[in-house]
């Protein structure tokens, strides 16, 4: 009667031994994986940030960069034909690279930096981390590939690598952690990629930060206390920023067809976008569309921006972004999110700056799909006292911007209003 019993104890034993033996084996593997691709990040981040800070600088004091779009233009387009990248699909190919199993380019990560550069330094209405997904993909992926990693581990590698640039570029390592888990299949999260991203996130970070880069942080003045009026006013901007976010995600792609009707020509397609945009911006008078624009999320969490705003950036960033120069697109929803959030907030004589932190967010989620990385960002960024009022947008918003998003090769796992298996992509 005894065997059975030393027998279980034995196996179990066993079974104790191989399952420590193997995350033991798993977590060695992936931190030194982590720590390399992160410092790697951190410094490439950091360079990255500093020659965004600069060309953006540039362009403050000598306006007349502007016209100089086409040309910079023109020089994206032959770089990317050079290298023979000319089909370039920006953070698609990096999601693609998870879910399929085409490879990150090498040449990726420099394309982008030095296209991202040009397109700032000449206004060109572009975010920047966007590109860093893009860079750090290509970076885990290339690492990956120089460590003889099979095709399941190259994936965790490039998803590693897009936490450490992003949490170096922009500086909320737990969102920066979570977002690439969380982008690539909406409805089912990848955790076995969990401690390689969050080990390359906070490497990533803390390099990135000990090179003297600056993150922006922004305080929410004024939060008044969590009511049921309060509750309504967030489930109405909720909608808003929901539809909000799907119309931009429409007019972004409008804009690739209608340039793509214009002309199959790259470098004629990226001349018409640069003419569009310096006439638009000389008619607008003023140069707060050009680049990040972070003078409008300043302005909009201050309580006070011009109420066509957000529409204005959104036509300025889908002429940029359809005319293939390249950047990213989540500083500009963020622009658009707390524009428009400030404009309802004063329409609606309810706490603008509130409005404005949670439209910021409320956009992004609707517009990325993401609301667990999304309420990480805001509580990174944002005052995290207004943690219920984030948290009530950003659900909100979630459903309503229904199936669109900013990337097209995302995949829905999950259906949005049942828990029914849908496996679509965003449109």
């Amino acid at each position: 009667m005894r065997l059975p019993v030393k027998t279980d104890i034995t196996e179990a034993w066993k079974r104790f031994l191989g399952g420590l033996s193997e995350n033991l084996s798993y977590f060695i593997k992936w931190t030194f994986f982590s720590v390399i691709c992160g410092l790697a990040g951190g410094f490439i981040g950091a360079a990255f940030v500093k020659l965004i800070q600069w060309a953006t600088e540039t362009r403050t004091l000598h306006p007349w960069l502007l016209f100089c779009m086409p040309l910079a233009g023109l020089l994206i387009v032959f770089l990317h034909e050079v290298f023979h990248e000319k089909g370039n699909r920006g953070t698609n190919l990096v999601l693609e690279a998870v879910t399929g199993d085409k490879p990150v380019d090498r040449q990726i990560p420099f394309l982008i930096f030095v296209s991202t550069v040009l397109s700032h330094l000449t206004g060109a209405s572009v975010g920047r981390e966007g590109a860093a997904l893009q860079i750090g993909g290509g970076l885990g992926g290339s690492l990956g590939s120089a460590l003889a990693f099979d095709e399941k581990d190259r994936k965790i590698g490039v998803m590693a690598g897009m936490s450490a640039v992003f949490a170096a570029v922009f500086g909320t390592p737990v969102a920066a952690a979570v977002f690439p888990i969380e982008v690539i299949s909406i409805g089912i999260m990848h955790f076995s990629a969990l401690v390689p991203c969050v080990l390359a996130s906070f490497t990533g970070y803390y390099i990135s930060l000990s090179l003297g880069v600056n993150f922006e942080s922004f305080a929410v003045q004024e939060i008044p206390a969590f009511s049921l009026h309060a509750a309504a006013v967030m489930i109405l901007l909720g909608i808003l920023c929901g539809l909000c976010a799907m119309a931009f995600c429409g007019l972004l792609k409008l804009a690739n067809r209608l340039y793509g009707r214009l002309t199959e020509n790259s470098y004629l397609r990226i001349l018409a976008a640069s003419g569009l945009f310096i006439l638009l911006t000389l008619l607008c008078g003023t140069d707060r569309y050009e680049g990040t624009s972070m003078g409008i999320i300043e302005a909009s969490l201050a309580g006070s921006i011009p109420y066509e705003t957000f529409l204005l950036k959104m036509l300025f960033t889908a002429i940029a972004l359809g005319g293939k120069f390249k950047g990213g697109e989540i500083v500009p929803v963020f622009c658009i999110g707390a524009s428009m959030g400030c404009a309802f907030g004063n329409l609606l004589g309810f706490s603008p700056e509130l409005c404005a932190a949670c439209g910021l967010a409320g956009v992004f989620a609707g517009a990325t799909n993401c609301p667990i990385s999304t309420l990480l960002i805001a509580l990174e960024m944002l005052s995290p006292e207004a943690m219920p009022f984030y948290s009530l947008v950003i659900a909100v918003a979630y459903c309503f911007s229904g199936y669109s998003g900013l990337y097209s090769s995302q995949r829905i796992m999950y259906s949005k209003t049942r828990a029914e298996f849908i496996n679509t992509t965003t449109h």
